[in-house]
């Protein structure tokens, strides 16, 4: 269990059986006439393989080692739960802004014009999902 890729693997097999798992508690449908479990099903399967061939890859790919840093971790579940919080109680572009800006903190380089860019989009994404799909978010 030292070789990063294969872990990752393993982990993207482990989180897509459980999210379709998950979508099988819904009424999956026809191609034709879906249900709301066709869409989270068909993207789980697809992470499975993708997991799949990640993990078939690790074998004949050199060995990367896996190494946990800690601070990288923590700064990645505190942007996924400071966007929750101020998802919650302020707004979601304010939400989207911070996720976007703290959980960068974790990479290996910093750009203030990639994190408004990389917010752009995913704020244009989110007026798309609300105006297109009606969807209901708390955008203002």
């Amino acid at each position: 269990m030292k070789n990063r890729n294969f872990v990752r693997g393993l982990c993207l097999m482990a989180i897509a059986l459980i999210f379709g798992g998950v979508s099988l508690n819904y009424t999956i449908g026809e191609l034709s006439r879906s249900g709301p479990g066709m869409f989270p099903l068909i993207v789980s399967s697809f992470l499975f393989v993708i997991g799949v061939l990640t993990l078939v890859r690790s074998h004949f790919v050199e060995p990367v080692p896996l190494d946990y840093n800690v601070k990288n971790i923590a700064l990645i579940l505190l942007s996924l739960i400071g966007f929750a919080v101020l998802s919650e109680y302020v707004n979601m572009i304010l939400g989207i802004i911070f996720l976007v800006f703290c959980s960068t903190f974790a990479g290996t380089s910093y750009s203030v014009l990639r994190n408004v860019k990389i917010s752009a989009g995913l704020i244009a994404v989110a007026f798309g999902f609300q105006h297109f799909l009606g969807l209901n978010l708390p955008l203002y």
